[in-house]
């Protein structure tokens, strides 16, 4: 068997978990969120604990995955994730219009991203962008969607990127 899925989820103060046959529902102060059943996987919670093993005959491939996707889930929902962008080049802004993010990236037109469901974004400064939220998977992808707008090129490095993210610059072309 898997070594992940080995490990027990110790569930923090407040989080309560449902199994069923179908789906197991995770609930927080930061949310609820569900996990699909794995077939050959059988989930358990016992004394505060969740534990995931391979049911008996059935392979252990899937074990470890669906451990580490209900880890996600409790960490999630009991403290969630957060994933910071900035912007950097003259001119590139961002700022919340209520629930849409309105961006100024250097095209001759606005580009405006509705923040999805389950999704809070803020702008600390107008070259800051803060996406948060309780599903791990649906931060990084709001986060990756944002950064494709105007990824960093590798001459002078604008765009937007991902905090403490290194942009290796290109040498400019010799004459």
């Amino acid at each position: 068997m898997s070594r992940v899925a080995k490990k027990p989820i110790a569930l923090p103060k407040g989080v309560d978990c449902q199994v069923a046959a179908d789906a197991v529902t995770v609930k927080g102060p930061k949310g609820t969120l569900k996990m699909p059943a794995i077939a050959g996987v059988k989930v358990a919670v016992e004394n505060g604990t969740l534990t995931c093993a391979s049911n008996d005959g059935a392979d252990h491939k899937f074990a470890g995955t669906a451990r580490a996707l209900l880890a996600n889930i409790v960490k999630g929902v009991s403290e969630g994730y957060e994933r910071k962008l900035e912007l950097v080049g003259v001119g590139y802004r961002a700022q919340m219009q209520g629930k849409s993010l309105n961006l100024s990236l250097g095209f001759s037109h606005p580009v405006v991203f509705a923040a999805p469901e389950g999704v809070t974004i803020e702008t600390p400064t107008q070259t800051e962008i803060l996406i948060k939220g309780a599903d791990k998977q649906r931060v990084g992808e709001t986060a990756a969607k944002i950064r494709a707008f105007r990824p960093p090129e590798p001459y002078k490095g604008k765009g937007v990127r991902y905090a403490g993210e290194r942009i290796t610059l290109k040498e400019a072309k010799k004459a």
